[in-house]
């Protein structure tokens, strides 16, 4: 077995090595000067089980190309078997067909990643379930809820807590956390939302009163809904608001808007390499998703059972 990273998030996948106690593949993945991704492996892995280590983050498009690249020279190195771990699944987003002529580009990556000769897919917290079957390969969504409920039992076991869903579509996420924090009540913020990364809170479904309320969701991207949707649950009389998600996009003004706004902090996870702005806000954490990564690896190397991961 050998892990190869790109260069999206290195510490995540040097934390993956190690947990694994194995050594980074000796590659290069670099650019020419026209910025064309050049990649070459510096050792043997012809009949070797392979994992490549790539967040398709910002910037996604050169991330992507790397994989793509990874996956290619690999495949004609002759390794056995090639697994695409994608800790942040880019172009998830874009799942389905919200209006007329517009592209469903969550299935056009997954074919490039299956077309470059990639066997497998592990990936974390799909935005949404259905991506898996846009994969014609075996593909294993891994869930931060565990890793997630560990860390609020260890911080806020004592509290009264309340899981919040930041919207209608996230009560399946939700229910499963408020599972493992001993079935905790649940809410759920009713929004509208009128274009991409604009959302209006409507109605706070559920009594949030004197709670401490969990917000969780997979994706923070601009920030704009879940602050709305901190300040419209302290509006209601929670007694504070901590938000878990999986990604940590944080576009544009995201950390300014966090660290001013009602939450009292959000927990992220390392699936994309936080930014020095996030690691300097005094309300952003992050939680390592590295274990968890590491032991998926080895029971798909060793053909054990993943989903007993999360049973």
């Amino acid at each position: 077995m050998k892990i190869l990273a790109g260069n999206s998030n290195l510490p995540l996948a040097r934390a993956i090595a190690g947990y694994l106690e194995l050594p980074l593949t000796n590659a290069d993945v670099r650019r020419f000067a026209d910025d064309e991704i050049f990649v070459e492996i510096h050792e043997n892995v012809r009949g070797e089980d392979v994992f490549v280590v790539q967040s398709t983050s910002a910037p996604a498009n050169d991330n992507l190309m790397e994989l793509l690249i990874c996956i290619d020279a690999l495949r004609r190195a002759s390794a056995k078997r090639i697994t695409a771990v994608l800790p942040y699944f880019g172009y998830a987003r874009q799942d389905r067909k919200p209006g007329p002529r517009t592209p469903i580009s969550a299935k056009l990556v997954a074919n490039l990643i299956t077309t470059a000769g990639a066997d497998r897919v592990l990936a974390v917290d799909l935005h949404a379930g259905q991506i898996q079957g846009f994969f014609d390969i075996p593909t294993d969504n891994l869930y931060g809820a565990p890793v997630m409920a560990a860390d609020i039992l260890t911080r806020s076991g004592d509290q009264d807590l309340m899981v919040v869903s930041p919207d209608v579509g996230g009560v399946v996420r939700a229910r499963a956390l408020a599972r493992r924090l001993n079935n905790a009540p649940l809410a759920i913020v009713d929004k509208r939302r009128d274009k991409p990364g604009s959302s209006e809170v409507m109605n706070i479904i559920g009594d949030v009163a004197g709670q401490h309320c969990i917000l969780i969701d997979d994706i923070i991207d601009s920030g704009g809904t879940l602050v709305n949707a901190a300040q419209a649950l302290m509006d209601e009389g929670a007694a504070s608001v901590t938000a878990y998600l999986t990604h940590g996009v944080l576009s544009g003004s995201a950390v300014e808007r966090v660290t001013n706004s009602a939450l009292k902090e959000l927990v992220i996870t390392d699936t994309i390499q936080p930014t020095a702005a996030a690691l300097a806000s005094p309300k952003i954490r992050v939680l390592t998703i590295a274990p968890l990564i590491g032991e998926a690896i080895h029971r798909i190397a060793e053909e054990s059972s993943v989903s007993s991961l999360f049973d």
